[in-house]
């Protein structure tokens, strides 16, 4: 439906929305600059947003209202010199544990891809990239955009957050969002996820869509129809998109809390550390490096990506990124060296964890852990709450893994004294069997 010369008014858009209608191009374009501009007081918006949450956003509202907030702000521009191609990125929806970005973008680079990355704190049980990397003493996230392309120009990649001038129209709808309780509406998830990754310059990208217990997502048919909308858009943006299904109804890896994280991604880019994160960032990475050209298969490019886990160049790449955002030269050198405890913050108390039965480890139940994680202080509940970089829980097993009875499986790290509550969810997080049944992570693969 068009708008007609004068445009609609933010009144007769909510009015459209709320019986259903499709919302112009032209409108959409409007309403965002006028977000931006301040221009529709907090109760329209909260309308606006309520409306859009019960009627949802059709495929072509949704990649209007992307493109509108990609406009809203600056944009990352790459060196004509350059092969535009071999810029990537990735996304996760979000898990428990979920480390994946850390090892994943220095092998990238390593392999002769640029990465841009622009990831987000946590908010809810567990810390988010931004979170874990801050965990290192100097650590800066907030670099300007060109920082960002100094970065990228000579180390290859950089993690940093969200910039004043990425998005700003993402940035005041999702607080709105948040305000509002509408921050699960699917099509204001597509436009502020893929919004901020068009801003980057990227040719492909790879989603990492998570479902069950630990995950936003409950079951695999909501991710799926989430990983297909986001797959989509972004695609219809010119950006080569690949979704993975994966399920979080077990923790990521091993560690789950800020430092803990950082400690374990090392080892992975050492050649060591669990398999299923192994296993994540040498799929995901197989796929950018098919996408990008890098690679004639997905296989093929997971096996550059192992290499580059297992010969050091990853590991060097991830401290020449470090050093590049503020981290001292003798800092990356110690954790580099797996000299972690005198770098990085320990927690005060360690607490071992029992299993009072034998058996195969089927799952170790993720929402649990994540919850006594975000009891102990790794997590939080409001944008300004502080996190406690130093606790969280490290897990002895994982699924697949033979557990016996009076053998360690987890070990909580806390500075908070432990509830009766606390030992009692977390025993009650292990699901073990007498057969092998634990299920690959990875579930299907959209493109």
């Amino acid at each position: 439906m068009s708008g007609d010369a004068r445009g609609k008014t933010t009144k007769e858009i909510i009015d459209m929305k709320s019986k259903g209608e499709e919302i112009s191009a032209a409108d959409i374009g409007n309403l965002v600059n006028k977000i931006v501009n301040k221009e529709i007081p907090e109760l329209q918006l909260g309308a606006l947003l309520m409306a859009v949450f019960w009627k949802g956003l059709t495929p072509n509202e949704t990649s209007t209202l992307t493109r509108a907030f990609v406009e809203s702000g600056s944009q990352l521009e790459w060196p004509d010199s350059w092969n535009k191609q071999l810029v990537v990125d990735k996304h996760s929806t979000g898990g428990v544990g979920d480390k994946v970005s850390l090892p994943l973008a220095p092998a990238l680079s390593a392999l002769g891809l640029k990465v841009p990355m622009i990831s987000g704190r946590g908010l809810g049980p567990t810390g988010g990239t931004l979170d874990k990397l801050e965990s290192i003493p100097g650590f800066n996230v907030s670099l300007s955009l060109d920082e960002v392309k100094e970065a990228v120009a000579t180390v290859g990649c950089c993690i940093v957050g969200q910039t004043e001038d990425i998005c700003p129209a993402d940035r005041i709808v999702y607080a709105a969002r948040d305000a509002t309780c509408t921050v699960s509406s699917k099509g204001l998830i597509v436009a502020s996820i893929i919004g901020k990754k068009a801003c980057e310059g990227i040719s492909s990208l790879v989603m990492d869509v998570k479902y069950g217990t630990g995950a936003v997502n409950p079951d695999q048919t909501t991710a799926e129809e989430l990983a297909v909308a986001l797959a989509e858009n972004a695609n219809s943006l010119g950006i080569k998109t690949t979704a993975v299904i994966s399920h979080m109804n077990s923790p990521l890896g091993f560690a789950v809390g800020n430092s803990l994280e950082v400690i374990e991604a090392i080892e992975c880019m050492k050649g060591k550390g669990g398999r299923e994160l192994r296993e994540l960032v040498c799929f995901q990475g197989g796929i950018l490096l098919e996408n990008s050209g890098l690679a004639k298969t997905r296989e093929e490019g997971e096996k550059k990506v192992s290499v580059a886990l297992d010969d050091g160049s990853a590991l060097k790449k991830f401290g020449e990124m470090l050093e590049f955002q503020g981290v001292k030269k003798d800092i990356v050198n110690k954790l580099l060296k797996g000299e972690t405890n005198s770098v990085l913050k320990q927690a005060s108390n360690t607490k071992q964890i029992v299993s009072e039965k034998s058996g195969f480890l089927h799952y170790i139940n993720a929402r649990k852990i994540a919850e006594l994680a975000a009891r102990l202080g790794a997590g939080r509940d409001k944008p300004q709450d502080a996190v406690d970089h130093a606790v969280g829980v490290v897990l002895r097993k994982s699924p697949g893994d033979w557990v016996d009875a009076g053998e360690v499986w987890v070990v909580i790290h806390h500075n908070k004294p432990l509830l009766d509550l606390d030992l009692r969810e977390i025993r009650d997080s292990l699901n073990l069997t007498k057969e092998n049944v634990a299920p690959s992570r990875i579930t299907k693969v959209i493109e």
